[in-house]
């Protein structure tokens, strides 16, 4: 049985106390909200051919805030009453301090929803999940002879969020999330790679539990971990490189992305700060973050900070227009908020974060990227990365990547990774193709030790001249 709704004010906490005490709190203050969350997650993982992992998490709690200027105090709690919110009152009133702030205006309302509010998790019985996992591995392992160990994750989880804010207004959202992934490892003369394919999104399980669908993720898995089986060693130097489309977005998203920030460019600590109307990328680049893609992992109805998310133009034919923003940032830079302002739960603070963060197709097909390289590499997918947002630099490691020469796609290669600084690619960029696609809904974002699900995206790019790292000549 579904549980009941979550009605914060209808049981130890009354709404006009609760409104009184977020005044209290705000006295004076430049902005602020209290933020109360139910969530509830479930992961199922069926690993070398038995049930490795069945979790089931819920929490409940309440997050209180009071900013002023470039300060803001914040208290949280696991219990909704009224005990505690006057103890976060009390947290919270030591960053406003003394004298009197001018209250930013509320966030604009909006009726608009982007996804369901049916909780993923009822959609198929324990049982039938494990058994749905089994099937998995089975089929897999039927697949290949050489396959030796599959790996299959289900997951989902349901959030409630409730605002309310010192203006009176109460801002609600219902958030779901699922998720399938599958790895697939194979072996072949002692050799042993591994593929993986995931996908998901703000909907229910049924499209992901179809057999059509999983039958297609776990294809997939096991056609990366062949072709991986098959690489030779990556060449090493400096290189023209095309990016395939959707996931290899997630460099855009690492090197540039945070780049975009408010937060670090109201601070000065980012690459491209003080540079707003400036041409900072090659023509034709255009960049969004857009978080009002129905049924994304990265979209939301409406932020942490209850303010309407948006699609938010970052880059506009090369030109830098828009950074990302939250309340805080926004009113401190003087611009509007885009409904960025994100938290990993009731027990963080908001920040800028992003959505789903892309770039806009252009006119060139894949195979026109491909016939002027004389000697490159293809990047089809990527695995970790690191970056430093100050300066941009990014080293990225490829999952899946070919070695290209005369215009045609060779080998696959092994052990490539990609080295190089977010403006300075941006410039690089030579060629961009028609083949627009976002990820399958497989991103997460970490950020001040929050993590938060997003989404990438990008056609395919011809990059000229990037850094590559590898064992080979």
């Amino acid at each position: 049985m579904a549980d009941a709704p979550f009605r914060p004010f209808e049981t130890q906490l009354d709404q006009q106390t609760a409104l009184g005490l977020v005044r209290e709190a705000t006295a004076g203050a430049d902005d602020g909200e209290l933020f109360l969350e139910r969530r509830r997650s479930e992961v199922l993982s069926f690993d070398d051919g038995r049930l490795r992992t069945a979790s089931y998490d819920a929490a409940e709690g309440f997050g209180l805030r009071a900013v002023r200027g470039e300060a803001a105090g914040y208290a949280h709690a696991t219990t909704i009453d009224e005990h505690a919110l006057r103890r976060a009152v009390a947290t919270t009133r030591l960053a406003v301090g003394e004298g009197g702030g001018t209250m930013a205006p509320a966030p604009a309302r909006t009726n608009r929803t982007l996804y369901t509010d049916a909780d993923p998790m009822l959609d198929a019985a324990f049982p039938g999940k494990v058994a749905l996992l089994r099937e998995i591995d089975a089929f897999a392992r039927d697949l290949d002879p050489r396959v030796v160990q599959v790996t299959a994750t289900l997951a989902a989880s349901h959030q409630e969020v409730v605002i309310l804010r010192p203006e009176g207004d109460l801002v609600t959202d219902v958030r779901p999330m699922a998720r399938l992934n599958v790895m697939v490892h194979v072996e072949q003369d002692g050799r042993r790679e591994s593929g993986y394919h995931g996908a998901g999104g703000r909907t229910g399980l049924l499209g992901l539990i179809d057999p059509g669908f999983w039958k297609a993720t776990a294809r997939e898995a096991l056609r990366i971990a062949l072709v991986n089986l098959e690489a030779e060693p990556a060449p090493a130097g400096v290189m023209d490189v095309v990016l395939g489309p959707g996931w290899p977005g997630i460099l855009l998203h690492e090197a540039i992305g945070h780049g975009l920030e408010g937060d670090f460019n109201r601070k000065g600590t980012s690459a491209f700060a003080g540079l707003m109307g400036q041409r900072i990328a090659a023509p034709g680049v255009t960049v969004l973050d857009d978080g009002t893609l129905p049924d994304r992992r990265g979209s939301i109805t409406v932020d942490d900070e209850g303010t309407p998310s948006s699609a938010t133009t970052l880059i506009e034919d090369g030109v830098l227009v828009g950074y990302m923003q939250d309340r805080q940032s926004a009113r401190l830079m003087g611009v509007e908020p885009t409904g960025n302002g994100r938290r990993e739960s009731y027990a963080h603070i908001p920040m800028t974060r992003m959505t789903n963060t892309y770039m806009l197709a252009g006119d060139a097909t894949p195979a026109d990227l491909l016939t002027g390289m004389k000697d490159g590499l293809y990047a089809v997918g990527f695995g970790g990365g690191q970056v430093d947002i100050t300066n941009g630099k990014f080293v990225f490691s490829c999952t899946e990547a070919y070695r290209v020469k005369d215009g045609k796609v060779g080998a696959p290669v092994k052990g490539a990774t990609l080295i190089g600084d977010g403006a300075t690619a941006l410039q690089k960029i030579r060629g961009i193709g028609n083949d627009l696609a976002l990820d399958p809904g497989i991103g997460n974002c970490g950020k001040n030790g929050q993590w938060v699900p997003v989404g990438v995206g990008q056609p395919s790019l011809l990059i000229g001249g990037l850094t590559v790292g590898g064992a080979g000549a």
